[in-house]
């Protein structure tokens, strides 16, 4: 991992979502016990190590910037009053990002973590724990893989790759994949983790993905990371991404804008 574009900040995140993967997470990895996994909601998951690391990380950006809040997965789904930080300054965490996949024994999984103000990111690292990559980025300053500066690349494949999942769509949403967008597109999986998904659309994997729902603890780094390299995320309006629009449904990531506004205008259509 080059150091190159990796500032005092980065390293101390990068060095906080090591420590929580190699202490917590992958001993863990398809070693859960028994009991150790709870469901929240239907399909939706949590372990232990989601707890674990939420709560180190929690401590660890208290003492990195003492007042500044945080907005944790889990803290979140236990007090709904957390979400007001999200339009000032914060940090946002996913804990345990792909949580279903490691639930499951299965890659991809991750840890992500946003810092923003007013309502909106100004840094992200998302970080795969198998690999030991870092994306990361700051507002303004690109985006980097490692330390190394990157730009977008599209797939190059004709049609487009589309990351596409009917999980969280309705009857009439998926009517409209079927109808606008599948015959134009070469549809695949989503691996079900941000933190692997951002990476797929700017690192020539996969073109375009939708995202129906768009949690700050999923998205906010993610977006951020994508659009410093190059790449466009935006609600499907076109309107920018904000964290603190916590339940609003919507948002499209692509390779370029020219692969986000052909797949936007299809939805149009």
């Amino acid at each position: 991992m080059s150091d190159e574009g990796i500032s005092a900040l980065d390293g101390e995140i990068r060095d906080l979502m090591r420590f929580a993967a190699r202490g917590s997470m992958l001993p863990r990895f398809q070693n859960l016990a028994e009991g150790e996994i709870e469901m929240k909601g239907e399909d939706d998951p949590v372990t232990v190590v989601d707890r674990e690391v939420e709560s180190f990380l929690t401590e660890a950006l208290n003492k990195l910037a003492p007042g500044v809040p945080v907005v944790g997965e889990e803290a979140a789904h236990a007090d709904e009053s957390v979400l007001e930080h999200l339009s000032q300054q914060c940090w946002i965490i996913d804990p345990l990002d792909g949580t279903a996949n490691f639930a499951e024994g299965k890659e991809p999984f991750g840890i992500i973590i946003a810092l923003a103000d007013a309502g909106h990111a100004v840094a992200g690292w998302l970080y795969d724990p198998i690999s030991n990559r870092l994306c990361h980025t700051r507002a303004g300053e690109g985006a980097f893989v490692n330390g190394i500066k990157i730009a977008a690349k599209t797939t190059g494949q004709k049609p487009p790759v589309a990351a596409i999942s009917k999980l969280f769509l309705d009857e009439n949403q998926i009517a409209e994949v079927d109808l606008k967008i599948a015959p134009h597109y070469t549809l695949t999986d989503i691996p079900r983790c941000a933190a692997e998904q951002y990476p797929r659309l700017a690192l020539g994997e996969n073109d375009v993905s939708s995202f129906e729902r768009t949690l700050a603890w999923d998205h906010a780094a993610g977006v951020l990371w994508l659009n410093e390299a190059g790449g466009k995320a935006a609600r499907l309006d076109g309107s920018a991404y904000r964290v603190d629009q916590h339940g609003m449904p919507g948002l499209l990531g692509a390779s370029s804008p020219a692969i986000w506004d052909a797949y936007a205008k299809r939805l149009t259509v």
